[in-house]
């Protein structure tokens, strides 16, 4: 089981990732109830990018990129046509459903990485892995199924629902 690192920036990282992970979800509801709150989304856009960014800070070793770089990465590579759909484009024509596909799936990594360091962190989470270096098992399939499924089913809703209002 990998220690729970008690640093200031380990600290301050799993901070940010928990807030953005509940203003996620807060966004998520409001997006299913066809409403659209500019600071609340900003917030949730702001700090993941802030999370997939100081993510990179961390202490790796040398060599091939690890699994939460590579997750950093496409966490920004989403991030990047879900900014412009909603602050270039204004949400309009298609950039709608690609800013809420966009932000879902941020909502939806971070949650993923919440769920690999659950179970490689939390004792009780980690009695149920199998042993090797990587989360995997069948209640670490489970949960990130569900997860996926869950995100999946509410990104659907939350693209034929939401529709932003538009100025006279």
């Amino acid at each position: 089981m990998t220690e729970l690192g008690l640093d200031i920036f380990t600290l301050s990282h799993t901070g940010i990732s928990l807030i953005a992970i509940a203003l996620g979800f807060w966004f998520l509801k409001l997006l299913l109830q066809k409403r659209n709150c500019p600071r609340l989304t900003a917030g949730f856009l702001g700090l993941t990018a802030l999370i997939s960014v100081t993510g990179f800070l961390s202490f790796s070793p040398p060599g091939a990129p690890t699994p939460a770089q590579v997750t950093g990465v496409l966490a920004l590579i989403v991030l990047a046509p879900t900014l412009y759909g909603l602050y270039g484009a204004k949400l309009e024509g298609k950039w709608r459903a690609a800013y809420v596909i966009g932000a879902l799936a941020s909502l939806y990594l971070n949650v993923f990485v919440l769920v690999v360091q659950l179970f490689t962190k939390v004792p009780s989470f980690h009695a149920t892995l199998p042993p090797g270096p990587a989360p995997g098992g069948p209640a670490f399939g489970a949960v990130q199924a569900e997860v996926l499924l869950a995100c999946v089913c509410a990104g659907w809703q939350a693209v034929k629902r939401f529709r932003p209002l538009i100025a006279a």
